[in-house]
């Protein structure tokens, strides 16, 4: 597939892929990354830990039903999970152990296919490409002067792809039948919610592991459109922002963009897609977690989202509740994890993002500490005295600002 991929293939169309979904090392493989990510079980209640009991017979099932265009998905359970500093549900659906399997087997067959033309300004879910690499673009556009930015929010986007022009987009590559009557099948499982099976007419299900590619497959076209007027942007899935040297540049862009999305059947936020000076002092936009903003001083600033602090925070005040009964090593133990991972994520924010955590964090800590003693109320005043932040130091807790001084202090001595 790789050589032809170089070399092209007649028509620029594939018509035999079925074989390399239903190959047994494809199976293989695909099962494996089913069985390390885990996961919850779908509305057959088999757990991977259930399926890897039989995994052979099962798999050579699914080769079968692949192989002879029999295979139907199951029904997705869906569940709402919190949003961060909302009191909205985002909605996920929990595909079935099997589907996961046939899901990522056809996305190791057809992704190479696709990735292969995908633009250059999308970066979210794509091998080799990440957060970082968007944000990194969007930085230097920003020094490089290109202050004016379109802030691009796709409301329930993939809630509401289209699913017959898709499918159009995914011919023009694609030509082998039974791969196409799957992915077809896949976009329109039911969705199984309080009792009640839904037969979705849109949408690509967030939580299926084919989902993400169908999205960068249904926005490739925009994406190649930004390119062709000579506009610089960033795409992570739906999170867009386009960045021009002046307004009526920018401002044309979003007309661009608002055809666009009217063209495609997508409808663009009202009020959360907007038009941002970042030659004005306290302007800000908001993209992948971070917030770029000019400070008073005229300074360009990456700061943490407001969200993304109270998602950390959501996630640390369970472990850190002032009645729990365990050590503080143990509680500790808990805690360094999600702030190592916060840290490695949110290293490039200002400083002073990172104290008020770290303050954050041991005052939850002192405030076990004073229950422990017999205090009421969280930890304050003299608590400071009692346990510094040197004994939580010692301790092991792991500390953001400390982090960040290691991580200059490194960056200059290589400098040097």
């Amino acid at each position: 597939m790789l050589i032809a991929l170089e070399r092209g293939i007649k028509g620029n169309k594939w018509f035999s892929l079925i074989d390399k979904v239903a190959s047994d090392r494809t199976l293989g493989i695909a099962w494996e990354k089913v069985r390390f990510n885990a996961g919850a079980c779908g509305v057959d209640n088999i757990t991977v830990g259930h399926f890897s009991k039989d995994r052979q017979k099962r798999l050579l099932a699914v080769k079968e039903q692949l192989r002879e265009g029999r295979y139907q998905p199951r029904e997705i359970r869906r569940v709402y999970i919190d949003k961060a500093g909302s009191r909205e549900k985002r909605a996920l659906g929990i595909p079935t152990v099997r589907d996961r399997v046939v899901q990522t087997a056809l996305k190791m067959v057809i992704e190479p296919i696709f990735e292969h033309k995908f633009a250059p300004n999308s970066f979210g879910f794509r091998p080799g490409r990440g957060c970082k690499d968007a944000l990194r673009k969007v930085e230097r556009l920003l020094r490089e002067g290109k202050s004016h930015v379109v802030d691009v929010d796709i409301k329930g986007y993939f809630d509401n792809i289209p699913h017959e022009a898709l499918m159009r987009l995914v011919r023009n590559r694609i030509a082998d039948g039974r791969v196409l009557d799957l992915i077809e099948g896949f976009l329109k499982q039911g969705v199984l919610e309080n009792g009640m099976v839904i037969d979705p007419v849109t949408g690509s299900p967030q939580g299926g592991i084919i989902s993400p590619l169908l999205a960068n497959i249904y926005l490739d076209p925009l994406d190649w459109m930004l390119e062709s007027l000579g506009l610089h942007s960033a795409r992570y899935a739906d999170d867009i922002v386009v960045l021009a040297e002046d307004a009526e540049t920018a401002k044309n862009a979003l007309q661009q963009i608002r055809e666009w999305m009217e063209e495609a059947g997508l409808e663009l936020h009202p009020e959360k897609t907007r038009l941002v000076d970042m030659n004005e002092a306290d302007a800000h936009f908001d993209f992948l977690g971070y917030r770029f903003k000019r400070s008073r001083k005229g300074r360009l600033l990456r700061l943490v989202r407001p969200k993304s602090k109270q998602k950390l925070r959501a996630s640390l005040k369970k472990p850190t509740k002032r009645c729990n009964g365990r050590s503080m090593e143990a509680i500790i133990a808990l805690v360094n994890p999600a702030l190592q991972g916060w840290f490695e994520y949110f290293k490039h924010a200002q400083m002073s993002d990172l104290i008020p955590m770290d303050q954050w964090v041991r005052m939850r800590m002192r405030s076990i500490l004073r229950k422990r003693h017999k205090g009421k109320g969280r930890g304050r005043g003299l608590d400071h005295l009692r346990w510094p932040n040197r004994y939580f130091e010692n301790l092991g807790l792991f500390s953001l600002e400390l982090a960040r001084e290691e991580l200059m202090s490194l960056r200059r001595g290589a400098k040097c």
